[in-house]
């Protein structure tokens, strides 16, 4: 299967499986076809994007001693993970000129995309919520509107938001133990170990598509789009060792943990 009919399988489907479904045969890159920029994914009615402040907000963390809460938290969660899919086959599509070993290693997260939806949905449903049952929001993919390129993506979605989850994965595992959902925290571990090699992946290709005089987290800075900061790709439990793990240097985790500046620039 060539990588643009995975991507546009992706995009264009109307039926959640057929989103999430990881192809069979061997993914090909022979012909990656005219740049195309989708600007709304063909969802299935109930997953729609609803109006902005619609969409539940993810409850708190005592609130998750309720397993309907806590049911409510991966149906959110779902939707984040479908909308990462959804903008990393958008980004094959709008950049067909990009690196050929990128666009392999893309496709290999967005396997991973694929299972970390399956597994939010099946556990939504187990605590008694089917996924489409609430309004979603589109705030991922509304932000990656604004890539125009393959650096604005890595410094985006890999650096920014999957950044982001090497906390809140952890975060999330805590809580649910607290609880005594041994199932839902299990997922978080298992979402937390794959974020790794996600971010991973986002800083190989900064350092390979900056500018080689701009330091690495300079480049990424510069590289994001207002209001997205630095201090988006952090929460408050936050994981160094994860982040040495992903490759970011000392100084890069050191910048990050002290950067607190919201000023537009």
């Amino acid at each position: 299967m060539e990588l643009q009919i995975f991507a546009e399988q992706v995009l264009y489907s109307d039926v959640l499986d057929a989103k999430v479904l990881r192809p069979t045969a061997k993914l090909t890159d022979l012909c990656p076809g005219p740049s195309i920029k989708v600007t709304v994914p063909t969802r299935p009615a109930n997953l729609q994007f609803a109006a902005r402040r619609t969409a539940p907000l993810m409850p708190k963390p005592q609130a998750l001693a309720d397993s309907a809460k806590r049911a409510i938290a991966h149906h959110i969660m779902a939707n984040h993970e479908l909308q990462a899919l959804e903008v990393m086959a958008m980004i094959l599509l709008a950049f067909p000129e990009a690196d050929t070993d990128f666009r392999f290693g893309m496709a290999e997260i967005m396997f991973d995309e694929q299972r970390h939806t399956r597994m939010h949905v099946q556990r939504a449903a187990e605590l008694g919520l089917q996924f489409g049952d609430l309004p979603v929001n589109s705030y991922i993919w509304t932000k990656a509107q604004e890539y125009n390129s393959v650096l604005q993506y890595v410094a985006g979605l890999p650096l920014v938001f999957e950044g982001a989850n090497l906390d809140h994965t952890v975060e999330l595992e805590d809580v649910f133990k607290g609880h005594n959902d041994k199932r839902s925290a299990a997922i978080m571990r298992a979402i937390h170990k794959d974020e790794i090699g996600h971010v991973q992946f986002g800083m190989e290709w900064l350092r390979k598509l900056k500018d080689p005089q701009l330091s690495d987290f300079e480049a990424w800075r510069q590289a994001l789009h207002w209001p997205i900061r630095p201090k988006n790709a952090k929460g408050d439990a936050f994981q160094r060792e994860a982040r040495l793990a992903a490759g970011m240097d000392a100084d890069f985790v050191d910048q990050l943990i002290a950067w607190q500046d919201d000023v537009q620039p």
